[in-house]
């Protein structure tokens, strides 16, 4: 086993047995009477220099440790529950459904899977404009579009957040799954499928960048090209029930959030900010490719707006989980999404003019999508 799949393993075992702890420990904030002793947010983790490093804005409000001191002149204590990427949407629902963390920082497929299936969440805090997902063909494929790769082999781990900017791409080419050999398998298998050439193409997040850059493939499309709410989206969701049971301790952790997103937005703290998201597998090479985006503004790129973008990507998230059989109830969109914390967070900040509404679809209609 290599170093960086052990790494992935030991921290996958670390969480599952945090979460058999929580679960012994007798009694959950859900579960026991008035202000909770302990609020605990679950978020993708990575082993980074002999500690545990948090992804994105979830590192920035630990660093910033604004959450903790709020949460504790209350008597609560702040406990964040680490989550490896290669089992991040299923370990967080389970989470979620065990009443084992309140708030969790991770992917709308996921998200929308839990809802339909019974455990209720609600998105406090939307993360920006969305990362961008890629369509890499191997080497010596001149393939040029996804048209080009009809009838061939693709890997694409279905289920997973960038399935969506995928089924909207072969859509707007007039094409249908069934017209690929559609492989699901997770991105570091898709990658070596890539590397030996049993697969003509990947579809991935920002580490196809990195396989453009070690000359495994070429990236032919990306949704950089594509309408903003085709993106794969990220966010903080809680649990309804504590939200239902504790607005006041929501509206910290969305106001810690906002605070984040509002560091993370000024242009001094960029190399700052891109250091912190290099520090997983992702190298800072890639991490600046996939900000290299004219189109969107270094400060939108954290926007917690809830703009007409981002109820139009789980609008049609929701329509594809239940068309294609994801789910067996489509998630009610508008309960989905509570803006009302959020929406305080940015008055209690007095950022009422820092961040801009995205331009909606109809605006968004002169940009060319296909491939």
């Amino acid at each position: 086993m290599s170093r960086k799949s052990l790494s992935i393993a030991v921290l996958a075992v670390a969480a599952l047995a945090a979460l058999v702890a929580f679960q012994f420990r007798g009694g959950t904030p859900a579960q026991t009477a008035g202000t909770p002793k302990t609020l605990t947010i679950a978020t993708i983790a990575y082993p980074y220099k002999g500690r545990q490093e948090y992804s994105g804005l979830a590192q920035v409000v630990i660093q910033q440790g604004w959450l903790k001191e709020q949460l504790a002149r209350k008597g609560v204590a702040l406990a964040w529950f680490p989550v490896p990427t290669a089992v991040g949407g299923p370990l967080i629902n389970e989470g979620f459904a065990g009443k084992r963390i309140d708030f969790a920082g991770y992917g709308d497929f996921p998200a929308l899977i839990a809802n339909a299936g019974g455990v209720e969440t609600r998105l406090i805090v939307p993360s920006g404009r969305g990362q961008n997902a890629y369509l890499v063909v191997r080497k010596g494929l001149e393939a040029r579009s996804i048209a080009d790769l009809k009838g061939k082999r693709i890997a694409l781990h279905r289920g997973r957040p960038w399935e969506l900017p995928f089924a909207k791409l072969i859509d707007a080419n007039g094409l249908k799954l069934d017209d690929f050999k559609i492989l699901n398998i997770n991105p570091p298998a898709s990658h070596a499928a890539l590397a030996s050439g049993d697969v003509d193409a990947v579809f991935l997040l920002s580490d196809a960048i990195l396989l453009e850059q070690k000359g495994v493939g070429r990236i032919i499309w990306s949704t950089k090209e594509a309408p903003t709410d085709w993106k794969m989206r990220a966010e903080l969701f809680a649990r309804k029930d504590f939200v239902d049971q504790q607005p006041e301790l929501t509206q910290l952790v969305a106001d810690a959030y906002v605070r984040a997103a509002h560091w993370a937005a000024q242009p001094e703290n960029r190399a700052a900010i891109a250091e912190i998201a290099s520090r997983g597998e992702t190298p800072l090479s890639v991490v600046e490719k996939e900000w290299d985006e004219p189109r969107v503004a270094w400060a939108d790129r954290w926007s917690p707006l809830f703009d007409t973008p981002v109820f139009e990507h789980y609008r049609a998230a929701a329509d594809y989980t239940f068309k294609q059989g994801l789910v067996r109830e489509k998630v009610d969109v508008d309960a989905l999404l509570d803006r009302r914390f959020a929406d305080q967070a940015i008055r209690n900040l007095k950022l009422e003019t820092f961040w801009r509404p995205a331009a909606t679809k109809a605006a968004a209609a002169q940009e060319v999508p296909k491939s």
